[in-house]
């Protein structure tokens, strides 16, 4: 390698694709099991029935063809203290050995209609912190609840939020409020990600405290998406609102059900 080959920083060298080796999946639970024998066949199912996910390959047989992205925690060194995002966040720790460098990064997993997850991977090196964070993404997989809930809109279709909510994680809070067809996703860039990836497409937000820690912003928004499945709605708000749970049902499902 020539010395104009060589990368200038250490932000520049690029993360080796490591292959993946399709193995045959085994289960270890009673969820799995059911999973694979197919008395579960899908993933309504498995939210209904209140089971909790506790292996990466039930998301895999239920929801095929998850996209998956990384989030951007962490920040690369620059001048007078600014520096461009990265997709790891690193540490150091002190000992009397040395300097203990570990790295950080959060997963990004979604359909986009209706279920996402965030996962978080902590390692020495960064690919098996990637693939940790990639592994739990897909244990902490959500459903989401959508709607229309702007007045300016009344479309019922679910486009938005049925209503506006608030998350926190300690200092961070964001306030979630439904915007009117096509408005667009009017939020920080992460956690606009995250909200596309769960099959929101308009929405307008608030944001309060210490925003600029990424970590604590991205879970104050997983803390607001959970909320919206908690509240309890009356049966004639479920057609004005345009509520929906989850993925949206085809023609022939509902006609089915």
């Amino acid at each position: 390698m020539t010395k104009e080959q060589l990368p200038k920083k250490v932000d520049d060298v690029p993360i080796e694709e490591v292959p993946q080796i399709q193995k045959e999946w085994h289960p270890k639970t009673s969820v799995g099991q059911l999973v694979k024998e197919g008395k579960i066949s899908d993933i309504e199912q498995l939210f209904d029935q209140g089971h909790k996910v506790l292996e990466s390959g039930i998301i895999d047989a239920l929801l095929p063809g998850m996209e998956e992205d990384l989030l951007l925690i962490g920040q690369a060194k620059g001048k007078f203290g600014g520096g461009q995002r990265r997709i790891f966040r690193q540490t150091q720790k002190k000992t009397k050995e040395g300097n203990k460098i570990h790295f950080t990064t959060y997963a990004l997993i979604g359909n986009r209609d209706g279920y996402v997850g965030v996962g978080k991977g902590k390692s020495k090196e960064t690919v098996p912190s990637r693939d940790k964070a990639k592994h739990n993404a897909r244990l902490e997989v959500i459903r989401i609840r959508r709607g229309c809930g702007s007045w300016q809109c009344g479309c019922k279709e679910p486009h938005s939020i049925p209503f506006a909510v608030e998350g926190r994680c300690g200092s961070s809070r964001i306030k979630l409020m439904p915007a009117p067809k096509g408005k667009g996703l009017c939020v920080e860039k992460e956690c606009a990600k995250i909200l596309a990836f769960a099959g929101v497409k308009d929405v307008w937000s608030k944001t309060f405290g210490q925003t600029k820690t990424k970590v604590n912003l991205i879970a104050a928004l997983l803390d607001a998406l959970r909320k919206l499945s908690q509240v309890k709605c009356q049966p004639e708000h479920i057609g004005q609102l345009g509520i929906a749970e989850g993925r949206l049902k085809t023609v022939q499902e509902v006609q089915e059900h």
